[in-house]
């Protein structure tokens, strides 16, 4: 981000003086304009529910004191506060700069160097919709949360159409020219966007909803409500009807059962929330490819969301299965790019690519957002049985120690015996767990990618480009050394920044670097008289930056 200097405010007919740079013909009005006057009836709408706790709590401590008009004399300065934003934010679109305008008394001026835009998003949220708007942000290629980029809150649906096209196919040419030697010259002619569509989003797959534990938030948010407001009224549960009997019940019940209830009643909650917040979420949804070199989703019911992708910023794909997704045979596909940020998870982030579906069409996806399905369905090359015994180990002995301190308490504590047997059934799902993190270890080098497998409780298998990777991390600990196997770990400035190749053995970290980025570790390495061998100059940890 940058923050140039104050500019004039120039009228849409103004002609530049002579010397001055002009647009190159991109149709930009480099004036400065407002938002939409129809943002002064959504912002209220934004503004009082992150403001009434204060507005209670003025209405209460009013109520007690007698004057009844101080909650409303709040609510109404926090509605001119809103108002106000309208007020002072304005904006302009240059062929150069996206700047922004804002604030009373704290006067600020972002602005966007049009040349380092990666992604445009525009978010329609229920009220917007209403009256017709909609929310543009703009990311400038930081992927990190602290960075919210440039927003234009309240600009029409068509607008925001119209400048996400802008920004992201119809770049100004950098070179412009003074008015005084400038000559008329023809507009070239613009070429037609031709649309490939990739995903739309079909009715069976809402069954993979209860899958996605999303609604574990709403299980979280409902409770944390209702205890807060038990506790700030001085409510007593147990004085009304439903309540009274299902208190009753549950005091006479067994525990065993009272417990199984319990469970039953939130998994059935859970699955529920979780299914109406998929179709909220991924309803309409849509990836489509543009011949100006994007990908573009669109998605959401009450709350639209579109979010265009270059694909010259795109740096490979992950395709994504949590354990209860993955007994159902589903999958998600997440993009690695750069300038999307990743720290609001992919449910809500500008990385998904396709919500919860089948498997096998998240593999199509992915292979069709690549050019190229190998990377998505090849086969991985194993890390052998030292990766396997270590799985077993570190699964297993923890278990085996959790028991021993239990059956030592029992001994010497008169802990009750059922503690430590029942603890005993952990070994079998231990040795379960272990099994299967081995069967997802795996990489390969295919199509000038990196890609490796991961996870138990949450899948991965990621294709990263080799251009895409700018250093190495190759990391033993004190076990790892004692196997012979080394953690190698890609950086890249796209997506979590960091993907690992885990527990493979040492010579094959250092082949596997090698081939995928070759000359970058050579300083570090020594070639052993076996063909395709090479060997560590100083074991340990390395870090290598790549100097490109």
């Amino acid at each position: 981000m940058t923050w140039p200097g104050p500019a004039e405010d120039a009228r849409p007919d103004a002609r530049p003086a002579a010397g001055e740079p002009v647009p190159t013909g991109d149709g930009i009005d480099p004036s400065w304009r407002r938002l939409s006057p129809r943002m002064l009836l959504v912002h209220p709408f934004q503004e009082i529910p992150r403001a009434l706790p204060a507005i209670f709590g003025l209405f209460v401590a009013g109520t007690a004191s007698g004057n009844q008009w101080w909650g409303v004399v709040s609510l109404v300065g926090v509605i001119g506060a809103a108002m106000t934003r309208w007020f002072t934010t304005t904006y302009r679109i240059t062929p150069d700069y996206v700047q922004v305008r804002q604030g009373l008394f704290r006067r600020r001026e972002l602005s966007a160097p049009r040349d380092r835009i990666r992604t445009v998003d525009v978010t329609a949220h229920a009220v917007h919709r209403l009256v017709g708007l909609a929310r543009v942000e703009i990311g400038t290629g930081r992927s990190d949360r602290t960075d919210e980029g440039v927003r234009l809150d309240g600009l029409s649906a068509a607008e925001a159409a119209r400048l996400r096209e802008e920004l992201l196919h119809h770049r100004p040419q950098p070179v412009t020219q003074p008015v005084a030697e400038a000559a008329p010259v023809a507009a070239p002619a613009a070429r037609p966007d031709v649309e490939v569509v990739l995903a739309t989003l079909r009715p069976s797959w809402v069954r993979y909803g209860p899958f996605t534990l999303s609604g574990f938030v709403a299980v979280g948010i409902v409770a944390a409500f209702l205890s807060r407001a038990i506790n700030e009224w001085h409510l007593d549960p147990t004085r009304y009807g439903p309540l009274r009997a299902l208190a009753a019940h549950f005091t006479h019940a067994p525990v065993g059962l009272a417990v199984a209830e319990v469970l039953a009643a939130c998994a059935v909650f859970v699955a529920v929330a979780s299914t109406v917040g998929y179709v909220l979420a991924f309803w309409g949804f849509r990836l489509t490819r543009h011949s100006a070199g994007t990908l573009h989703i669109t998605r959401g019911l009450l709350t639209s969301r579109a979010t265009t992708i270059e694909e010259r910023r795109l740096r490979g794909v992950e395709v994504s299965e949590p354990l209860l997704l993955r007994l159902v045979g589903g999958a998600r596909c997440i993009a690695i790019a750069t300038g999307l940020r990743v720290g609001r998870g992919a449910e809500h982030g500008g990385t998904l690519l396709l919500p919860p579906a089948p498997r096998a069409e998240a593999e199509r996806v992915a292979g069709e957002v690549l050019r190229d399905p190998a990377p998505v369905t090849a086969p991985l090359t194993p890390h052998g049985p030292r990766a396997m015994l270590r799985r077993y180990t570190r699964a297993v002995a923890a278990v085996v120690f959790t028991i021993a301190v239990l059956i030592a308490g029992w001994w010497f504590a008169g802990w009750p015996a059922w503690i430590w047997q029942v603890a005993l059934l952990a070994l079998p799902a231990a040795a379960l767990l272990a099994y299967d993190r081995y069967r997802s270890l795996g990489h390969a080098l295919i199509g000038g990618r990196l890609v490796a497998r991961q996870g138990s409780l949450v899948r991965r298998r990621h294709a990263l480009a080799c251009d895409g990777i700018i250093g190495w991390n190759i990391e033993r600990s004190f076990f790892q050394r004692r196997a012979g196997l080394a953690t190698l770990t890609a950086t890249t400035a796209a997506g979590h920044q960091r993907y690992e190749v885990l527990d493979v053995p040492q010579a094959e970290a250092l082949r596997l670097a090698d081939e995928a980025t070759p000359g970058l570790l050579t300083p570090f390495l020594e070639r052993h008289p076996h063909p395709h061998s090479v060997i560590m100059k100083d074991p340990g940890r390395h870090s290598t930056p790549n100097p490109s």
